[in-house]
């Protein structure tokens, strides 16, 4: 029987990250001995999380009035008691002067009130950077503490522009006293950093501890800044601690792994994007050259600073012929069991500098059998670090000319007198781990501060029993995954000055999406197109999945929004949340690009080029340059959407004007970021979501049941998700939300719950300046707890199959899938006509329910069931007939994985029938029944790929709900 329209289920997919995944020990075909490790991509967490000990919370003083910071601004508090943002669409003070430095202290002293510092204490902050915005300047400024300078927070970041402060962020502490004296010694608080985050110091590849003082809500503690990066093996593990120099405390802890003039004429083979979508061994790399040259397909000339081509050392002017340079520095890293470390070799060349290798798809032809490490040509392994070398120098050069330079801490051994640090190139690990066969489908990058050298690490790929399956490819030639692992060096070391990163869930999501964005459009300025059904698409190479990638959603198809924080199976989760994000922000580049153009490809090039002033440029480019601005406006990493949102409008103020603020905030409104969005800090899971413009004329909705469902209270959502979104209207008396949303006109799709009303999807328009009623002429749900049903059965937690949320689920956990089943008595005392179900396979976070110990995992959720009904001897089985078969892929899951959007609830139709009890009975999992993931996919001996043998997941079931009406 068909679906019917009533609920309108869009399959859409999972968001991830390449993790690191185990290989199965097991026999072919056979069970394995032992339960594999199964890494869930999108939950996987590298080694510890981001952790702020530092407690309590500063007041705002009673003199700190707003009128004080401008008379239009919105002021937010830090923990410090300081303003963490003062922003507005006005200036925030004007006449300071030309001097973007002296502007920004000058408005600090007029501020002093506000900020709780005195104009000596202003005098004493340390000049961190002025980077340029267009015509004016992100100043950044730091505290110090007696003789030692902030290591985290103590920072101010103020966007200054002709005279005019339009906007600024701030870590700064009011206290300003010396901190006490050190009573342990560096090698000491680097033991305990150490221990902290799991790391073996003695082998530790970076070991770092520098004095510093650290502000906090209950004074200033002096400490040790301590940069590890080190693991066991196969392991990631990179930290910066700050470890508290008198009691030895733990004080912050972030985590620093992010999941993704010579002689001659050097030239290099290169695939622009990635190989073929087919995955034949037809080679398509391009010659690429530092010089025009004979057959070269496209010049690159040098480095955007000195000029210099990719392989020179820029200390002493001379090519090193190898996979080292000024920018990058690129290894095998196959036989090493440490990431981190540096592999056994570069590419050695003639001095002809012809980094031009062969490459026979090895590792794809021998479908992931490892003993072609063995064999000629090592599974092109030359190929693959010629190709990450040159990846890496394509995003320095790019990213340098929208302003990640030496002033902006980026990577590089040697930056000739311009700024930072240096002594930090970026070191590419090629095929990372490769020998190592619990090391596939992964891809990482690691940032430490500026002038520690950042890692990326690139893997193989290959499908895994129950966990994920990836054709056999080499990560090496995925530039829209290489793009990504880089632009989190990029973000990570632009946003919060040059010691610190992104911190906290909602940031750590914007960081990942930061990385798809930067990643997308480097590949877009350049023409070069990745795999996938558009160029939105991140990663469809390396996972075989062309409509999505590695994320849920294609970033320009995703119905994703401010109320879906923490929507995915996972619950929060950056992977899946940063989509988020990305769905806003390519929404806001569409509409540069609608009022300024695509332009052609001779222009996006110019423009990628820095040929073309950014203000003569597509819609596009304007953008991404807006969105490297905004970090440099962010003197904190611990920042929600609500404050990047604030930094990119303000950025547009700095640099054009704020002439695009008006398409900037219709976007953000769309997406449940306009007026009124609000977090409790850049850790809140359910942030309050507003979809009004500010700029625009907007309209309303108020709900009206109607019907069955006439005075029921109804909860009303914006997108596909119902579990962990917030709602934006209902009509339950007893909260304080409301019946009425006004949003910025549109057409929305919306779902509608409550209580003995299960669910419902509609779409409905919103119409400037009008209310409009939004009828709810709800059936009843005969199969709801809250109007009486029960549930009883096989596993556990029966009764979480009809509480009307998908954010709970029923699981039976062991023996085969199919049979197993629950049975609902059904409200009321007298049979009633059934002719419809809804159905939901959605899994809910492993958030250690004792009654469910099994590991939530997408390959266990339900793909097809029956459901049979009962009127009367209902406690003998046989007493129920069959109404309804779902067809083999009733919730259908494609390669590499299910994903939570294939799981959500579905509306089926069913012989009408009269029972007082039904019965939902599992035919197949996604593990059991899913074809895409079953039987031996690869060569590998040491791996089996069969989930229905292979995988602990075959004997688990899991459904979120069964709701049952009669029309």
């Amino acid at each position: 029987m068909s679906t019917r329209s009533w609920l309108r289920s869009s399959l859409v997919v999972v968001a991830m990250t390449a993790a690191t995944l185990p290989l199965t020990g097991a026999a072919r075909g056979e069970p394995a001995a032992q339960a594999p490790e199964i890494h869930d991509f999108q939950a996987e967490l590298h080694g510890e999380p981001d952790v702020d000990n530092r407690q309590g919370q500063v007041p705002p003083p009673a003199s700190a009035e707003r009128r004080v910071a401008g008379s239009a601004a919105e002021v937010r508090w830090n923990a410090l008691g300081t303003p963490a943002t003062v922003t507005g669409a006005q200036p925030l003070a004007e006449g300071l002067g030309g001097d973007p430095e002296k502007a920004a202290r000058d408005y600090l002293k007029a501020n002093e009130q506000l900020f709780g510092l005195s104009a000596a204490s202003i005098d004493a902050l340390e000049t961190v950077a002025v980077n340029p915005i267009g015509p004016g300047h992100a100043v950044l400024l730091r505290q110090r503490f007696g003789d030692l300078p902030a290591g985290v927070d103590g920072l101010v970041a103020i966007g200054v522009t002709d005279g005019q402060v339009r906007h600024v962020t701030s870590s700064l502490s009011r206290e300003t006293g010396t901190p006490p004296a050190a009573a342990i010694t560096a090698q000491r608080a680097m033991e305990i950093a150490a221990e902290d985050g799991g790391i073996d110091l003695a082998t530790a590849v970076t070991k770092q501890a520098t004095e510093v003082a650290v502000p906090a809500p209950g004074g200033v503690h002096s400490a040790y800044q301590v940069v590890l990066i080190g693991g066991a093996q196969g392991a990631e593990a990179a930290y910066t601690t700050h470890v508290d120099a008198v009691t030895g405390a733990i004080l912050t802890r972030e985590n620093l792994v992010d999941h993704h003039a010579d002689p001659g004429n050097p030239e290099w083979s290169v695939f622009p994007s990635n190989p073929r979508d087919d995955y034949s061994s037809k080679d398509t790399r391009q010659k690429w050259c530092a010089a025009p040259g004979p057959g070269c397909d496209r010049v690159i000339g040098g480095d955007p600073a000195a000029g210099k081509p990719w392989d020179v050392d820029h200390l002493t002017n001379e090519p090193t012929n190898t996979s080292v340079g000024n920018a990058a520095r690129t290894y095998e890293n196959r036989a090493s069991g440490d990431p981190f470390s540096v592999g056994t070799r570069t590419n050695v060349l003639t001095p002809a500098r012809d980094y031009r290798y062969p490459w026979k798809n090895t590792w794809h032809r021998a479908k992931c059998d490892p003993a072609v490490f063995d064999q000629p040509g090592e599974a092109d392994l030359e190929a693959a670090i010629s190709n990450l070398h040159v990846a890496h120098n394509r995003m320095h050069d790019w990213s340098y000319r929208l302003g990640f330079t030496e002033t902006a801490w980026n990577m590089q051994a040697d930056n000739g007198g311009r700024g930072g640090l240096g002594g930090d190139p970026e070191q590419g690990n090629a095929q990372a781990g490769a020998r190592v066969l619990s090391v596939r489908d992964n891809a990482n990058q690691i940032t430490g501060p500026d002038g520690v050298a950042p890692i990326t690490n690139m893997y193989l790929w290959q499908p895994i029993a129950g966990s994920f399956y990836s054709p056999c490819v080499d990560g090496d030639y995925d530039m829209s995954v290489i793009a990504h692992e880089y632009t989190h060096a990029i973000s990570g070391r632009m946003i919060a000055g040059p010691n610190s990163g992104w911190s906290g869930a909602q940031a750590g999501a914007m960081n990942e999406s930061t990385s798809d964005l930067f990643s997308m459009e480097y590949l877009n300025e350049y023409g070069f197109r990745p795999s996938g059904r558009t160029p939105y698409v991140t990663g469809g190479y390396v996972t075989g999945d062309k409509e999505r990638g590695i994320r849920n959603y294609d970033m320009s198809k995703s119905p994703l929004n401010y109320s879906d924080v923490a929507y995915d199976i996972v619950g929060a989760q950056v992977h899946a949340d940063g989509e988020i994000w990305s769905a806003t922000q390519f929404d806001v580049r569409a509409a540069f690009v609608k009022r300024y153009g695509a332009g052609t490809a001779k222009q996006q090039q110019a423009c990628a080029d820095g040929k073309t002033p950014v203000e003569k440029c597509p819609g596009n480019r304007r953008w991404a340059q807006l969105s490297f601005d905004a970090l440099l406006l962010m003197a904190s990493g611990a920042v929600s959407y609500v404050d990047h949102r604030d930094a990119l409008l303000a950025a547009d103020a700095i640099r054009f004007g704020g002439r695009n603020q008006d398409i900037m905030w219709r976007a953000f409104a769309e997406h449940g970021l306009g007026e009124g969005a609000s977090s409790r800090g850049a850790g809140d899971a359910d942030p309050t979501p507003s979809f009004v413009d500010p700029r625009g004329r907007n309209g309303s909705l108020k709900l009206k049941p109607l019907g069955e469902a006439k005075g029921a209270a109804l909860r009303l959502y914006v997108g596909d998700y119902e579990a962990r979104a917030v709602p934006v209207a209902d009509t339950d008396p007893a909260t304080e939300l409301g019946d009425t949303v006004t949003m910025t006109p549109g057409v929305y799709d919306f779902v509608v719950a409550g209580p003995g009303f299960g669910h419902r999807r509609l779409t409905y328009a919103v119409v400037p300046g009008v209310e409009l009623p939004l009828p709810l002429a709800l059936p009843r749900n005969h199969a709801s707890a809250a109007s009486g049903a029960t549930a009883t059965g096989d596993g556990v937690n029966q009764d979480k199959l009809i509480d009307e949320t998908e954010a709970t689920n029923w699981a039976s956990l062991t023996g085969a899938p199919a049979g197993r089943s629950v049975v609902v008595d059904l409200a009321g005392d007298k049979p009633v006509k059934i002719s419809r179900v809804q159905v939901s396979a959605m899994l809910r976070p492993n958030v250690g329910d004792p009654a469910d110990p099994g590991a939530q995992n997408r390959f266990s959720s339900l793909r097809s069931f029956e459901v049979l009904a009962c009127g009367r001897d209902c406690a003998d089985p046989a007493s129920f007939k069959k109404i309804y078969t779902s067809s083999k892929s009733a919730f259908d899951a494609s390669l590499p994985r299910p994903r939570g959007a294939d799981m959500l609830i579905k509306s089926f139709d069913v012989r009408d029938t009269s029972a007082t009890h039904l019965m939902l009975r599992a035919l197949t999992t996604q593990c059991t029944g899913n074809p895409l993931y079953a039987g031996e996919q690869d060569n590998d001996p040491n791996s089996a790929t069969d989930c229905a043998t292979a995988s602990p997941q075959r004997d688990q079931v899991r459904a979120a709900e069964l709701q049952a009406f009669s029309h």
